[in-house]
């Protein structure tokens, strides 16, 4: 009764100052494609500038709650519950005496369902109660109707969107980190070629179609051989590739030098007919076969999301985006490759050439060591941490800089007479890099290194940690960062793996599944899912420069139980934890295995980083998230994540 009173005089004397009924909402219904049988309908509100609609969950009491009706269907059923998208207003409304939510401008509800049909109609009708500050409308019930389409498997429209979609991500791969240090191995390759100019287009067109039939077939291998969708992680995290890899940079670096040259055995030269350099050929397939597997390790999340659906047995998608991804990423190599070959048509050179490949032998052995810290971090050797591998960075630039002073000389290189306007502009940026490196021997995060650098908690002399130690050992507390990662916290028991496995920036968390999901629900709060890998680039760029904005570590602080979830950790468990997959029907052992099945058999992907935001049974509250610099962008999602928990 109490709670009709207000709703009675809002009706009795509002209503009567206009001459119709008060209804400044419509509506517009849409539903989404998730793929693998779930869609999603959408209930989308757009309201009049001034008014608003109520929220779902209200306390008793006030106003009509919004609220969504579906009619029962065989033809499909619903997955979790109904859960608001838009810019939530939490205010005391002084009509009914109490803190209310609300919607203003536009909101979304959206139901998940799953269906095995593949064409079908989902109904039913959504209740609401409109406001503005003088009058409200009663509550209305707007029915709706849906048909859903399945799109067509492996043909049409999804198909080209996949492929343009693969085309895109081809071009984004040449730009990350781990693939940057390959072009110039590939100009320098090209650039000592001898030979017609159509034999060295024939070895650059052949090098740019083997990288792009090496990606078009491994997803057809790994469907015909159930190799699973974390061979790409497996083989990129590995030891030996990533100590061939370490080796073979360390030697193109000590050729650049003028130690040596690197050349095919004359068996293969010898071999060659009066029209094609046999051995030019090879040597570009083996150095394309070099480039796509150099670039497992930052192409990982595309070309993983690609194995997945090879896993599941599709065998023509991943096929033809693969195809889309390697054509585009050997097309700029490809141009590259062609490129030094013009350039030993122009005559005296001068030792110029000399001194570029001189540089790139010092950028040569600073990459190198990404392949080491990547073996460092995955098997916790504790040979290279952040402080060595900054100061070997260090050491190797200053001594680029000074060779373009002319201050260093190798054997085959000319004398610097004097510093032109061009190596003097570049000798300024080489210098100026090595200062900015110094700071971050003594903990500086150096943000726009992030993605190559060891992590901060690797850092053995880290002034802000000493201060911040020394601080909490004087006054109790610190406001500065000082608390291991993997302290036990408060509330919860202690984290397994945390005397290994880290968070960033001091965060407290999990790093096993079941524990995280316990912890949670023992103090109330929602999960963040954080898929990542001791060797993610991407993972560490996002903690850097999206995780230490500081607005979004509170809301991590105090919102989230943050489960960290390693997936290339190789950390066997005993017998009785492990698992067999219903992906693969393989035996899990590890602690990296595990966790990647999690990720792919409840997100359909192994994409690293991903962060998944789940209430206490591991049901998504949003969309999942993944490599995105835009800290407004994150907050509002981590702030969408923490709301549909809070009105569930």
């Amino acid at each position: 009764m109490k709670k009709l009173i207000p709703i009675l005089f809002i009706y009795l004397f509002a209503l009567p100052l206009v001459g119709q009924i008060y209804d400044p909402v419509s509506w517009e219904f849409s539903w989404e494609d998730k793929s693998n049988g779930e869609y999603e309908v959408v209930l989308r509100a757009i309201i009049e500038e001034n008014s608003h609609i109520y929220a779902m969950n209200l306390p008793d009491g006030g106003p009509i709650p919004t609220s969504v009706h579906f009619e029962a269907s065989s033809d499909f059923t619903l997955v979790g519950e109904v859960y608001e998208k838009g810019e939530r207003e939490d205010v005391f409304d002084p009509a009914f005496k109490m803190d209310i939510s609300w919607f203003s401008n536009e909101v979304e509800f959206r139901q998940r369902i799953k269906s095995d049909s593949p064409d079908f109609v989902v109904k039913g009708y959504v209740t609401y109660m409109a406001c503005d500050d003088y009058r409200c409308s009663p509550p209305q019930d707007r029915e709706f109707a849906i048909q859903i389409t399945a799109p067509a498997d492996g043909a049409g429209s999804g198909i080209l969107g996949f492929f343009l979609f693969s085309l895109l991500m081809g071009f984004l791969g040449v730009l990350t980190p781990c693939v940057f240090p390959m072009i110039p191995m590939t100009v320098a390759f090209f650039s000592r070629s001898s030979g017609s100019r159509s034999k060295a287009v024939l070895s650059a067109l052949v090098f740019g179609l083997s990288i792009t039939l090496i990606y078009s077939s491994l997803g057809i291998i790994v469907s015909l051989t159930s190799a699973g969708a974390g061979f790409a992680n497996a083989l990129s995290t590995h030891w030996i590739p990533n100590l061939i890899f370490f080796a073979l940079f360390v030697v193109f670096a000590i050729s650049f030098f003028g130690a040596f040259e690197i050349m095919l055995p004359n068996k293969w030269v010898s071999s060659a007919d009066s029209r094609v350099d046999k051995g030019g050929i090879v040597a570009a397939f083996f150095l394309a076969l070099t480039t796509v597997l150099v670039s497992f390790s930052c192409t990982g999340p595309i070309v993983g999301a690609l194995l997945v659906e090879a896993a599941t047995g599709d065998v023509l998608r991943p096929t033809i985006g693969m195809f889309g991804f390697g054509l585009a990423f050997a097309l700029p190599f490809t141009l590259f490759a062609l490129f030094p070959s013009v350039l030993e048509k122009i005559p005296k050179s001068g030792g110029w050439l000399n001194s570029i490949k001189v540089v790139l032998g010092f950028v040569l052995l600073a990459f190198s060591l990404k392949f080491v810290s990547t073996i460092d971090d995955i098997y916790r050797i504790g040979i290279l941490n952040r402080d060595i591998f900054i100061a070997i960075w260090v050491v190797l630039f200053s001594l680029m800089g000074f060779y373009l002073l002319g201050k260093i000389r190798f054997a085959h290189d000319s004398e610097v007479k004097h510093v032109g306007v061009f190596r003097l502009f570049l000798v300024i940026a080489v210098f100026t890099f090595v200062v900015y490196l110094i700071p971050g021997m003594f903990g500086a995060p150096l943000k726009g290194l992030s993605g190559l650098l060891p992590s901060r908690q690797k850092s053995t002399f880290n002034l802000e940690r000493m201060i911040g130690s020394a601080q909490l050992t004087s006054s109790g507390s610190s406001g500065i960062e000082a608390m291991p990662a993997f302290a036990a916290g408060s509330d919860c028991e202690t984290p397994r793996f945390g005397d290994f496995l880290e968070l960033p920036h001091g965060l407290r968390g999990y790093f096993e599944y079941n524990q995280g999901l316990s912890c949670a629900a023992e103090l109330g709060k929602p999960v963040l899912l954080y898929f990542t890998g001791h060797a993610c680039s991407n993972c560490k760029e996002m903690a850097a420069k999206v995780w230490g904005d500081p607005e979004v570590l509170r809301r991590l602080r105090e919102n989230f139980v943050v489960v960290a979830l390693y997936v290339d950790d190789r950390t066997q468990l005993p017998e009785a934890e492990w698992i067999t997959s219903e992906l693969d029907g393989k035996v899990k052992k590890t602690i990296g295995r595990i966790n990647e099945d999690i990720e792919i058999s409840k997100f359909r992907t192994n994409a690293l980083p991903l962060y998944v935001i789940t209430d206490h049974e591991g049901n998504r509250l949003n969309e999942p998230r993944q490599h995105n610099l835009d800290v407004k962008a994150y907050i509002e999602w981590l702030d969408e994540g923490y709301d549909n928990f809070m009105s569930r």
